[in-house]
């Protein structure tokens, strides 16, 4: 073919379900951008008009019918430029998800989703319909035609299609047969929810495919706390017969992310400019990354002003501090001062004056006090360790810190239950109640901060917790948003070292010398986590093997003895106690707080792991372990 070079360019968006306004400013911002840089085409994420998390409501007809006059709105941005843009359609009482080509102000046609999502996190098959193959039909809309369908596009010559998302992740993919038709570009656009290192997957799944099918390809991800669980992490890539062009930063905090690209179409296209990718990921930079872009989102889109915290001094709480603390840097870093102070939209015109006055470490501290208000609140169970470790923290990150005592509001309780049961409560007899008690008291004050300050409760939970409920009900689950209830304990332990050394928060150095604790019961009896569990790393494994992996118990009990963990006798009592308190506590996790999806499982049944409340608790399944190793 003779050579053609054409402008490309893909942007990742930050959108909300149903924003209308919000979404169309950004998809125009994008727009204008790529016109002033002279784009040729420019690649949109999929869905983006409504958003991707739209859910049941994508059910609705008047969803797709709204979308579509949105639709013809930004259809007449787009003057000598050719922009691929995502909605839903409805034809038939069938809703499909389409990526629209638009040139120089006219529709060209509608590319439908072949492959639909339906594992993990994914229920797309609930609201769309899959698309045929090879099939193109005719609809009309206020008596205008446009085609649907498996559609060819060209742009001066050159031939382009589409895999949306899903579509690239099946080896049947669309692709497969686009190259023969002498395809030489396929578009991506995604919703691809991000999960730790999963970028490295994304890489190679474009840059093996352009490699492959000898090709440019194109991908562009939506970007943000999108609808309140999942977080995209904004990745846009261009790459050509097996060479990266173009990769962006992930997880900015920006609205439009975009990347440009000058790419040469012919028979040995000449690539000028290639980028290196460096596996492996750090887990830790992408973790902390995901959850202070998710709390900002999570924070300015409610329209909530900050988080208040119930600060124990342990593990869960500090990373809590610590994620909001990174938001604040990170947001700076990304957006500028008076643009993070704007964005978040909750600062008087007297308030921002005075930060564009400070110094950037000053800046910082004192956003984080505005943002950020914690509470210490402790009983005669808690140490002086874990309130040096609370105010150490507080104070090194510059929250705003109280610190109070609960001890009045528990013997109020227990004296009132005492009176009537006629009875004293004791440590030996009423063990958990006791402990509870304390966990619950402290809910009230703290959600009074929340409520006062309008700002959004964090709870503390972790994964690892949360899979044996190891939590009591409305005292450390309390809260609008659970933000580590996704990542398990061991990983939790071994990023605040990290963050201690390579984020500079010295603050962290208490609670990274202590044991976790509830500190619920009596000093005396030196109460841990893993005494009263397991150790977290054998705790982490059963899970994953269990609910990622899907094994049995028996299965999980001669992958675990491979590795002689423990004694075997003493490794089938963790894993019957895993299972039976697993199967215990799903009430528990039905009612956590809303989770942010981070790994590349999680345990929050309204997302990834649905699991019945009543079961038979795996009582057979575990008696046949047993029987094994007797």
């Amino acid at each position: 073919m003779e050579e053609t070079r054409l402008m490309l360019a893909a942007a990742a968006l930050n959108q909300t379900p149903m924003d209308w306004d919000g979404n169309l400013q950004n998809i125009k911002d994008a727009i204008t951008e790529a016109i002033t840089n002279k784009i040729q085409l420019l690649l949109l994420p999929e869905l983006c008009i409504t958003g991707y998390g739209c859910e049941d409501m994508f059910l609705s007809p008047w969803l797709s019918e709204i979308a579509f006059q949105k639709l013809l709105k930004i259809k007449d941005w787009c003057e000598n430029i050719t922009v691929a843009v995502g909605l839903p359609v409805l034809l038939n009482k069938s809703v499909y998800n389409t990526a629209c080509v638009i040139r120089n102000k006219e529709i060209l046609g509608f590319t439908a989703k072949q492959f639909l999502a339906n594992d993990g996190v994914h229920y797309e098959p609930r609201w769309f319909t899959p698309w045929p193959a090879n099939e193109v039909q005719e609809f009309e809309v206020d008596g205008q035609k446009y085609q649907i369908g498996d559609i060819i596009y060209e742009e001066q010559g050159v031939k382009y299609a589409f895999e949306i998302c899903e579509d690239a992740w099946r080896p049947n993919r669309p692709a497969e047969r686009h190259m023969p038709k002498g395809v030489q570009l396929i578009l991506n656009p995604s919703a691809s929810h991000f999960a730790l290192s999963k970028t490295d997957v994304r890489y190679r799944l474009v840059v093996d495919a352009s490699k492959k099918y000898q090709c440019a390809y194109m991908y562009a991800n939506l970007l943000g706390n999108e609808s309140g669980r999942m977080i995209y992490d904004g990745e846009v890539l261009i790459a050509q017969n097996g060479k990266l062009i173009r990769r962006n930063e992930l997880l900015c905090f920006k609205d439009v992310d975009m990347e440009c690209a000058e790419v040469c179409f012919s028979d040995n296209p000449e690539i000028a400019e290639v980028i290196e990718y460096l596996p492996p990921i750090d887990e830790n930079k992408e973790l902390i990354a995901a959850l202070s872009l998710a709390l900002f989102d999570y924070m300015r889109k409610s329209h909530s002003r900050g988080f208040v915290l119930s600060l124990s001094g342990g593990a869960d709480s500090s990373l809590c501090a610590v994620a909001v603390a990174e938001m604040v840097r990170r947001g700076i870093s990304s957006l500028g001062v008076l643009g993070f102070v704007a964005k978040a939209r909750m600062f008087s015109i007297r308030d921002t004056a005075t930060f564009d006055t400070m110094t950037k470490e000053h800046v910082q501290k004192a956003l984080v006090k505005k943002l950020l208000t914690c509470a210490y609140q402790g009983t005669v169970n808690s140490s002086d360790d874990t309130y040096n470790s609370a105010k150490g923290l507080a104070d090194s990150i510059g929250a705003t810190f109280y610190s109070w005592t609960i001890d009045d509001e528990v013997r109020g309780y227990v004296s009132k239950i005492e009176k009537a049961l006629e009875r004293p409560l004791t440590w030996e007899q009423d063990d958990i109640t006791l402990q509870n008690i304390q966990a619950r008291v402290r809910a009230p004050g703290i959600w009074m901060l929340a409520n006062i300050n309008n700002a959004l409760l964090m709870a503390t939970s972790n994964r690892s917790e949360a899979s044996v409920g190891y939590a009591t009900m409305d005292g450390d689950t309390s809260g609008s948003i659970s933000p580590i209830a996704g990542i398990d304990k061991a990983f939790i332990r071994q990023f605040l070292i990290w963050a201690q050394q390579e984020l500079g928060y010295e603050g962290l150095q208490y609670v990274n010398n202590l044991q976790p604790s509830a500190e619920l019961r009596p000093a005396k009896e030196e109460q841990t986590d893993e005494k009263d569990l397991m150790p977290y790393e054998v705790l982490n494994q059963i899970e994953r093997l269990a609910f990622h992996d899907r094994y049995a118990p028996i299965e999980v009990f001669k992958i675990l003895n491979e590795k002689k963990l423990a004694d075997p006798e003493v490794l089938q009592s963790w894993i019957t106690k895993f299972y039976s308190l697993w199967a215990r506590n799903q009430w528990k996790r039905e009612r956590y707080a809303p989770s942010f999806h981070l790994d590349d499982y999680n345990v929050d049944p309204r997302s990834w792991l649905r699991f019945p409340i009543l079961s038979g608790g795996f009582r057979e399944e575990l008696l046949q372990m047993q029987q094994m190793i007797r």
